[in-house]
Order: C-alpha cells, then structure tokens, then sequence
C-alpha cells in the first residue's frame, strides 16, 4: 500500500505544481482581448472586478471617454498608454469648458488592472470612480474676467475687452482679444447679443487647445496620481478615430483604435500604432456642451 500512496502523493503534489505555475503565468500577464474586455465595461459604465469591493451601499462609477458631452465644451484630447509585464493602464484625457460650473478643466478617465480608484468618502456611502479632475481656470477667475458692461447676454460668459491675462492653474496667461484671431483657429465667436465680438469663455479654452496647448494638457505627475509611479509609460495619443460613446453598437471591442490600443500594450511596442482610419478626435469634428 505504501508504493501505492507514494504515487498517489506524487500525482496530487505534480497537479498542483501545474496549477500553481498556470495562476503564475495568469498573474503575470495581460491579453488584448482583456483590455479590450475592460473597455467595453468602462463604455457601458459598468465596474469592473478590479474595483475595491466597497460596502454594499457604495456607489461605482466607471467613466469613458466621451466628446459630445453636453455640459462640457470640448477642447483636447489625449490617450495615454502605460504598461509592463504584469500591469497596464489606459488614461484618457480630456480639457474643456465646464458650462454649468463655469471653470475649465481636465477630465482623467483610467482603465487598468492597477488604478487607484480615487474614492470620496461619506458616512451614509463611499463613491468610487474611474475618473480625476483637475481646475484649470476656476470660477473665482471667470468671475473676476467676465464682462461687466452691457445687457444681461452681453455679460454672461463674456471676456472683458480690457482684460490683459487669465490666471490658468498657476500661471497668468496672456489674453488676446481679438476675435479674428478665434475664428482663423476655426472658432466662431458668438454673435447673438454680442456686438463688441467679445470672447466666451469656452473660446478662450478652445483657442489655447489651438495655440499653446501645453498650458491645457495635464502633466505627467496629474496622470501619475491613479497609477503606480513606476509604472513605464509607452506612448501618448494625441491624434486618433473616435466614435461617439452614445453609438453603444460599436463598443471599443470592435473598433480599430482600442484594438490597437490593446496590441500597444501587450507588445510594449508603440510602433504598432498604425492606424489605417483618419483622426478626426479633434473639438471641431463634435458638437459639445449644448445643454
């Protein structure tokens, strides 16, 4: 009996040493199709397993990236890519005007098997999300800026003509005031109640996306809040094919830039970005904050 059990001792031992190797193997990598698995969640708003699990009246956000947002006037755009053996990161970044809280800012949204979900704790319910915010131009600066002179349209949103420079993050900026240098970017300065061709707000944001869009962009250390700091980064994004994120029959699976995106990271090889559609990411090819 003795032989016998040795044998059946060494088996058991030999089936665990497989399995213990293949949930090695598991932990220390990533395929395309389960980032592409992890997009099409972040897309339908759904979160996903690597979460924290929370309490059960926590609430779970999982944002996308979205450029038709209706209380957002887009102005960039950017896709980042961080990965390497074992771990990978998606951060989409967007900058625009904030219509209904009258600031500018960046918009963070991150998909990954290893994020930081930034998380805003209450004593009735935690919310975690995906996603990360950053002011650049605030509501006390838009205020100090805005037209003051004129009827109620002819101040709302407006930049006043003698204003010289605009406080954005830390850094004063600037201001040009001529609205003919707008519309040669591709920017319409608003004419209903506007007879001095007063700059908005959202111009204003839109022209720096067209002029000096460094002063919009976040920084890497913005990025690296949600992520670990060693974590290599492969690649930015700054041109691309977007279908709007309210078209749910095409979900990321299906499209040629997030296939990409997912060869990108499993490769670790930003040569792989060869995309065969047009870009067309940029503010003047969607229609935004019109709520």
């Amino acid at each position: 009996m003795k032989p016998l059990l040795l044998i059946a001792y060494l088996f058991l031992f030999s089936c665990h040493s497989i399995n213990d190797k293949q949930n090695n193997d598991m932990s220390e990598m990533f395929t395309e199709n389960q980032i592409l698995h992890q997009l099409d969640l972040a897309f339908a708003g759904t979160p996903n397993e690597y979460y924290p699990k929370g309490r059960p009246q926590d609430i779970k956000y999982n944002f996308f990236l979205d450029l038709e947002h209706g209380y957002c006037v887009t102005a960039g755009s950017r896709i980042h890519l961080y990965a390497d053996s074992t771990r990978w990161a998606i951060v989409f970044e967007k900058s625009g005007y904030q219509n209904r809280a009258t600031a500018a800012e960046i918009e963070l949204n991150y998909v990954g098997n290893c994020i930081d979900y930034p998380i805003d704790k209450y004593p009735e319910r935690n919310y975690i999300t995906n996603s990360s915010r950053i002011i650049l131009i605030d509501p006390t600066e838009f205020s100090k800026i805005e037209n003051k002179e004129g009827k109620d349209m002819e101040t709302f949103e407006l930049i006043g003509q003698d204003v010289e420079e605009i406080k954005v993050r830390d850094n004063s900026i600037p201001f040009d005031n001529d609205y003919r240098n707008y519309e040669k970017s591709g920017i319409k300065v608003r004419d209903y109640e506007n007879p001095k061709k007063l700059i908005g707000f959202d111009d204003f944001v839109r022209y720096l996306n067209e002029t000096n869009p460094s002063v919009i962009s976040a920084t890497e250390e913005d990025i690296r809040q949600h992520i670990p700091k060693d974590l290599p980064k492969i690649m930015t994004i700054k041109e691309f094919h977007f279908i709007s994120f309210y078209n749910k029959s095409n979900p990321p699976s299906t499209q040629e830039t997030y296939k990409l995106i997912a060869k990108v990271l499993v490769t670790h090889d930003s040569t792989k970005w060869e995309p065969a559609q047009k870009p067309n990411n940029h503010w003047a090819n969607w229609e935004s904050g019109n709520l």
